[in-house]
């Protein structure tokens, strides 16, 4: 099915049978003229994409400037959030927010993408998976999970970064084993003094170091600073192996939002992820019952990044006069969002879980008082 938002700001190419304006069918994957219903491969490999090496010069970044097609940024002054649309078109609403307050910039200057994951959710689609998911939530109020919620859904290509990366990893820290003997104590039970044995546990340590060498492929950053980064981790399913190489003719009848994480951000960010990793890689490699003054000194090299868009439904929908937000994976359908809380559901959880914990307590004190 062909998407449905309706954006004037989205991105369209004329029909070659009836001049009619195409836009990308989620179905057919190919573009589809909403008049006549003529179809148009797009011209686009699956597979491997070229990385760039994260030193590029300026006359190599110049050359990654060109998206296929002019385009121009929309910035909202109420939510912050940027949008790229076509350089002779308008928009006079923020697809984010809703808000009026818009402002053109100046034609488009940034690194185009390499890669893009086309959408395979429609419209209709997204809203069914959204439909599932709330009706699995615990603590939604029962008239919410029931009632057919509005939303204003508008498809937009998220932007990401990908790296690649060697790392050379050496590392040094002190090992603690645990080792146990048999101790002898006395205490006083019923105004008697008694002798008993029980097993105590101590550490043995020693220092230990090594190296580790270690490869990172596609280490995923999202490059949108306008999304909730917890809501965009939940909808991390992305399969990176269906990336087709960037055609601007997928981006028709969608929104792209404009990256405003930079390259040298997102390494900043990718570091922090490979970092994380190899902190854990390497204490599974120690061993040992406890770990301490863990150092690690690792050197990144032959680092290559790639700009993807990756295709998300944004929505918007109120209840109770409040405002809620959700995301839709368009590839996989994979939701996350926010939701109203029910306070009657939660409260009685809360009763549920401390009656059964003070249930838990007064049995082991009956059974410590039944041994003494």
């Amino acid at each position: 099915m062909t998407n449905e938002t309706g954006s004037a700001a989205a991105l369209r190419f004329p029909c070659a049978a009836c001049g009619g304006a195409m836009a990308f069918d989620t179905e057919s994957q190919s573009l589809k003229c909403q008049y006549c219903g003529a179809e148009q491969e797009i011209d686009s490999s699956v597979g491997e994409q070229t990385e760039h090496t994260f030193d590029d010069s300026d006359e190599d970044l110049a050359a990654l400037h060109d998206w296929g097609t002019s385009q121009r940024a929309v910035h909202c002054e109420a939510c912050g959030g940027e949008t790229l649309i076509p350089s002779d078109q308008t928009t006079s609403t923020c697809v984010f927010c809703g808000s009026p307050k818009v402002l053109l910039d100046e034609e488009v200057r940034s690194i185009r993408p390499e890669s893009v994951i086309p959408f395979q959710l429609s419209h209709d689609e997204a809203l069914g998976s959204f439909a599932k998911w709330k009706k699995k939530r615990w603590f939604l109020p029962n008239a919410f999970k029931k009632q057919d919620v509005r939303s204003e859904l508008h498809g937009i290509y998220i932007p990401y970064w990908t790296y690649d990366t060697e790392t050379y990893s050496d590392y040094s820290a002190e090992v603690g084993v645990y080792h146990y003997r048999t101790v002898t104590r006395t205490r006083v039970v019923n105004g008697k003094t008694e002798t008993y044995t029980e097993t105590e546990r101590y550490t043995v340590w020693h220092h230990t170091s090594g190296d580790y060498d270690r490869s990172f492929d596609d280490i995923l950053i999202p490059a949108s600073g306008h999304y909730d980064g917890k809501l965009l981790d939940k909808l991390g399913d992305f399969d990176l192996t269906q990336l087709h190489s960037y055609a601007p003719e997928f981006l028709s009848g969608f929104i792209s939002e404009r990256y405003n994480i930079t390259r040298e951000e997102g390494w900043e960010q990718a570091q922090e992820v490979a970092d994380g990793t190899l902190n854990d890689e390497i204490r599974d490699i120690i061993g040992g019952d406890e770990i301490r003054n863990l150092r690690i000194r690792t050197t990144y090299d032959d680092i290559t990044y790639k700009h993807l868009l990756l295709p998300v439904w944004n929505a918007s929908y109120t209840y109770k006069s409040r405002p809620y937000y959700y995301m839709v994976n368009g590839q996989t359908g994979t939701v996350s969002g926010h939701v109203p809380r029910s306070a009657v559901k939660i409260t009685l959880f809360t009763l549920l879980c401390l009656a059964i914990a003070g249930a838990f307590v007064l049995f082991y004190l009956s059974q410590q008082t039944a041994t003494n």
